[in-house]
């Protein structure tokens, strides 16, 4: 069995903990590696033909910094042939007042997403979009989400 890489970026170990449940419920270390982007190099993503990318949005709608620092080096590596899937954390109780009108929570994944399919990566499993309030979002495309957005209050963990 191919195993999958679970590349994540933490500012405050959500996404960690989130990739952490994502890898148990998928069979554990047999089947999926986790990667922290911040100890990664350009050569870990040539290891894996399927990849999940986790980050969180910091602030409204920046990058979260490991992966702002990492960034750059996704210019640096082929992703053609790869399968790529995302996730990120969203918060609309602590950003409720722009959750409604836009999904800022969910910027840094499409921000990563469309680097990453730039350099040939194929995006999969796009998400509905039943049930949440926004009006655009970087994440959001053809009437879905790119990933899977998790709400930190109705979360996995």
């Amino acid at each position: 069995m191919t195993k999958v890489g679970l590349f994540y970026g933490t500012q405050t170990e959500s996404t960690q903990t989130e990739a952490e449940v994502i890898r148990k419920e998928s069979g554990g270390d047999s089947v999926m590696e986790l990667i922290d982007v911040s100890k990664s190099k350009i050569s870990d993503f040539d290891r894996f033909e399927y990849i999940i990318i986790g980050c969180p949005t910091w602030n409204v709608g920046q990058l979260q910094s490991d992966w702002k620092t990492f960034y750059d080096e996704l210019d640096d590596i082929d992703f053609t042939g790869k399968k790529v899937a995302y996730f990120g954390p969203r918060d609309h109780v602590g950003y409720s007042d722009s959750f409604k009108r836009t999904s800022p929570s969910f910027e840094a994944v499409g921000i990563l997403e469309e680097r990453i399919s730039k350099h040939g990566g194929t995006t999969v499993g796009y998400w509905p979009a039943e049930g949440y309030e926004f009006t655009e979002s970087k994440g959001f495309r053809d009437g879905k989400f790119i990933g899977l957005p998790l709400d930190e209050a109705i979360s996995l963990i």
